[in-house]
C-alpha cells in the first residue's frame, strides 16, 4: 500500500511520539496523535526534562552545524571537546555493565547525530547547555561527560517546538484520549480501542506507534515490579505516564523486555510535590553533589558522591536515597564549591539550611548533630592533596574513610555551610517491550514482529539497566521515535 494511503495512529505525545508522527507523515502517511493528557498537560515526560540530547561529535564545527547562530565570542569562551561514536557506545555499556541490548546500542550510536540533523530541518532550535554542563576554568567553559546541546528552552521547550512542528505538518492530535486495548485481524494490529470523555470507541489504522511512556506514574507497577518502598517515591514528571500502552501489547502477545525491576531515579527536592510541577519543570533535581558529600539522617555517608562525572551517576543515586531512613539525605556543601552549584539550587522552591558550623546546619536540617559533625571531621581528615578540576575525574580522592570519595574531595571546613534535603524522584521505568532495533517493529514472545505494531521511547526495553547516561533517553526516543514513523509509513 503506498505510505500516502495508509493511516498511522501515534500513542502518546512525548518527544518520541512527536518524532514517529513527524517521520510517519514525512513519508506521506495520514497520522493521528492520541494523548491521554488534557491539552493543558500534554507532552509527556518530555516537558519535565532539561532537554538535553547525547550524541557523538568530532569537535565543535559539528556543533555549531546544530547551532548555527554561536557568535564569535560565545565560540572563544567553550571549550566542548569531542564526543567519538566510540566513546558514546563505550559509555553505554559501561553504565549497564554491559548488559545494553547490542541491536539497540548500535542503531542509537549510528543514528544519533543524523537524528539531530533531522530534528533541526524539523525547526527544533539547540543551544549549549552552559548552566548545566559546564565549568569556568580559567575563563574558559569547560564542558564535560559527552553532554553538549540542549533544546531552546530545556524540555518545554522541545515539547513546544514539535508541536508547533506537528501542527505545521497537518498532523492530527487528540487530547483526553486514553488508549485501552489494541485492535487486530489475525495476527495483524488494525487499531486502538480509546476511552474519550467516558466513551470507548475503535480507531482504525494500517499501523499503530506506542510512545506513551513507561509505568513509573503508576504507584502499584512500581511496587510490583521496582519492590518495596517504591510506592512511596516522587514521581518527576507526567502523572499520566501509567504503563497502559505496555499492557495493551502485554495483552496480545508482545515480549517484555530489558530491566523490569530498574529505573531512572535521582536526587529531587524533599518538598516537591507528588508528581511534576510545571512550572518548576525539572529544576526540583539537585545534580551538583560530586562538589560535596551527601549524608542521611544520622549524619552518615553513604555513597561515593565522586565516583563518576554526575551524568553518570545520577540516574542510579536516587536508588540509593530511598533506601535510607525516612527515604531523605542531604547533600552539603562549603564556601569553596558552592559557585559550582547549577542552577536548580537558586530556585524559590527549594528545601536547605545555611549555617556557620556544622552544628547549626545540622539542627536546621534535622539531622544528627553528632553524626554530621564526625562524619565531616572523619572525611575532612580523609582529604589529601592535589589539583581540583571540576569538569574532569581529577583524582583528588580520599582515604581511610567508606565509602570513598574517588574525585573531588575537598575537605567541608569553610563556612558558611548549605545543606540541601532531597529524596527519590522516579523519571521513567527501564522494562518495557522488545523491538526490532532497525524498524521499531514490536517483537512477540516468539521474536516474531507483531505485524502493524511498533515502539519508541521510555517503553522500549533494552536499552538501560541499573543506570543510565544523561541525554541518552531524549536522544534514543528521538532516533527510534523517527525509525518507528518511517517504518510505520512505509509498511516495513
Amino acid at each position: 500500500m503506498p505510505a500516502a494511503d495508509r493511516r498511522v495512529i501515534v500513542v502518546g505525545a512525548g518527544n518520541a511520539a512527536l518524532c514517529a508522527a513527524l517521520s510517519a507523515r514525512e513519508h506521506g502517511a495520514e497520522v493521528v496523535v492520541l494523548e491521554k493528557a488534557p491539552e493543558a498537560e500534554r507532552g509527556g515526560n518530555t516537558y519535565f526534562t532539561g532537554g538535553g540530547f547525547r550524541f557523538p561529535y568530532a569537535g565543535m564545527a559539528e556543533i555549531e552545524q546544530l547551532i548555527p547562530d554561536l557568535s564569535e565570542a560565545e565560540r572563544a569562551r567553550v571549550d566542548v571537546g569531542s564526543y567519538p561514536a566510540a566513546q558514546f557506545r563505550a559509555d553505554l555499556a559501561r553504565v549497564t555493565e554491559g548488559l545494553i541490548d547490542d541491536g539497540l546500542a548500535t542503531t542509537l550510536v549510528r543514528e544519533a547525530r543524523p537524528t539531530m540533523q533531522w530534528l533541526a530541518e524539523q525547526s527544533v532550535r539547540f543551544t549549549l547547555m552552559i548552566g548545566r554542563q559546564a565549568n569556568e576554568v580559567d575563563g574558559v567553559l569547560v564542558f564535560y561527560g559527552g553532554l553538549t546541546v540542549e533544546a531552546v528552552g530545556a524540555g518545554k521547550g522541545l515539547s513546544d517546538q514539535e508541536f508547533a512542528a506537528a501542527e505545521r505538518a497537518g498532523i492530527e492530535l487528540r487530547y483526553g484520549a486514553k488508549v485501552v486495548g489494541l485492535l487486530r485481524e489475525g495476527t495483524r494490529v488494525r487499531g486502538v480501542r480509546v476511552w474519550t470523555d467516558g466513551v470507548e470507541q475503535e480507531l482504525a489504522a494500517d499501523a499503530v506507534v506506542l510512545a506513551a511512556g513507561g509505568f513509573e506514574a503508576n504507584a502499584e507497577m512500581r511496587t510490583r515490579y521496582l519492590g518495596q518502598g517504591w510506592d512511596l517515591a516522587k514521581v518527576r514528571g507526567s502523572r499520566f505516564n501509567t504503563g497502559d500502552a505496555i499492557r495493551a501489547a502485554l495483552e496480545i502477545g508482545a515480549q517484555s523486555f530489558g530491566h523490569w525491576s530498574g529505573a531512572h531515579a535521582v536526587a529531587w527536592d524533599l518538598n516537591a510535590p507528588p508528581t511534576g510541577n510545571r512550572v518548576v519543570a525539572d529544576l526540583y533535581q539537585k545534580h551538583s553533589y560530586p562538589y560535596g558529600i551527601i549524608v542521611n539522617l544520622d549524619g552518615e555517608r553513604f555513597v561515593d558522591e565522586g565516583a563518576d562525572l554526575r551524568n553518570y551517576t545520577y540516574a542510579k543515586y536516587g536508588r540509593e536515597i530511598l533506601r535510607q531512613p525516612g527515604r531523605v539525605a542531604f547533600q552539603i556543601f562549603d564556601q569553596q564549591t558552592v559557585g559550582l552549584l547549577r542552577d536548580e539550587y537558586r530556585v524559590r522552591q527549594v528545601t536547605m539550611a545555611q549555617a556557620d558550623s556544622i552544628a547549626e546546619l545540622a539542627e536546621g536540617l534535622g539531622v544528627s548533630v553528632a553524626g554530621l559533625e564526625r562524619t565531616v571531621a572523619e572525611f575532612n581528615a580523609a582529604c589529601g592533596g592535589g589539583d581540583f578540576h571540576p569538569s574532569r575525574l581529577d583524582g583528588l580522592r580520599t582515604e581511610g574513610v567508606t565509602p570513598p570519595k574517588s574525585n573531588w574531595a575537598l575537605p567541608i571546613s569553610q563556612p558558611p555551610y548549605l545543606g540541601y534535603a532531597v529524596t527519590c524522584g522516579i523519571t521513567f521505568t527501564f522494562g518495557g517491550l522488545r523491538i526490532a532495533p532497525r524498524s521499531a517493529q514490536v517483537l512477540d514472545t516468539e521474536e516474531r514482529p507483531i505485524d502493524g505494531l511498533y515502539a519508541a521511547g521510555e517503553l522500549i526495553g533494552g536499552l538501560f539497566y541499573d543506570n543510565y547516561a544523561g541525554g541518552s533517553g531524549l536522544m534514543a526516543g528521538s532516533v527510534f521515535g523517527r525509525i518507528a514513523g518511517r517504518a510505520a509509513a512505509r509498511g516495513d
